[in-house]
């Protein structure tokens, strides 16, 4: 199986992500799939849907809007170069499933797009509604490394040891049961047995989020689908 890579947020340590800059530096440098990230400008999720990770980094620039982004991957116009990309679609909060669903078909782009969240009862809601869309769930619910923090350090990790074993079997149980379609999860959560027992009940495993040329190529070996990386120079071969 040949690993699918995958740049967050277009190419995040190249040019700033969710940009059309960083969307086009990930494809200079061969990607296979382009993760973007969309939020509502208001909290409630009724604002316009932005191409941004969180309500800091709207505050901070003037982002994109998704059906500009969609519009920008959609166009067919030569040079324009998406045409064999796919993309990830993470939604950072609820109260915007619809109308992510509707700018997708809007724009042709269901076939060609993974939506993936830490939200329940998104996945709940669009896999009801919107069977046509692949559904990947991301774990854990964090923003940072908590293994990198000494003061949450033991209990992060025995909290890890058990997710590591727990998640092959709910994964597989979500999978068959049609709730997902894929797993999206932190690399330290990654094991041979939960790539196998993925793959076996059908779905996919992507890890994320990984800047480390040695780990993807780890992972290349345990049998994950794919690597989101914010660097997708690490995909290519490494140069003496």
């Amino acid at each position: 199986m040949t690993l699918r890579r995958v740049g967050h947020k277009g190419a995040d340590h190249i040019a700033p992500g969710n940009t059309f800059a960083s969307f086009r530096a990930a494809l200079a440098h061969g990607v296979d799939v382009i993760e973007f990230d969309v939020i509502s400008a208001d909290r409630d999720g009724g604002g316009e849907l932005l191409l941004a990770h969180d309500w800091e980094d709207v505050a901070e620039r003037a982002a994109h809007t998704l059906d500009e982004g969609l519009e920008h991957f959609a166009a067919v116009a030569p040079g324009a170069g998406y045409a064999g990309i796919d993309f990830i679609v993470d939604l950072k909060a609820q109260g915007y499933e619809e109308r992510v669903a509707q700018a997708l078909a809007r724009h042709g782009l269901v076939e060609r797009c993974l939506v993936s969240t830490m939200e329940e009862p998104s996945l709940a809601l669009l896999r009801g509604r919107h069977p046509e869309i692949r559904l990947g769930w991301s774990v854990p619910r964090l923003q940072r490394d908590p293994l990198m923090n000494p003061a949450v350090a033991v209990p992060a990790f025995a909290l890890l040891q058990y997710m590591r074993a727990a998640l092959p079997s709910v994964t597989a149980n979500r999978i068959r049961r049609g709730e997902i379609d894929a797993l999206m999860v932190h690399w330290r959560l990654a094991t041979p047995r939960l790539a196998r027992t993925v793959r076996e009940a059908g779905g996919e495993l992507y890890a994320w989020t990984v800047d480390d040329r040695r780990r993807i190529a780890g992972l290349e070996r345990m049998g994950v689908t794919g690597v989101i990386s914010n660097d997708p120079r690490l995909f290519e071969p490494a140069t003496s």
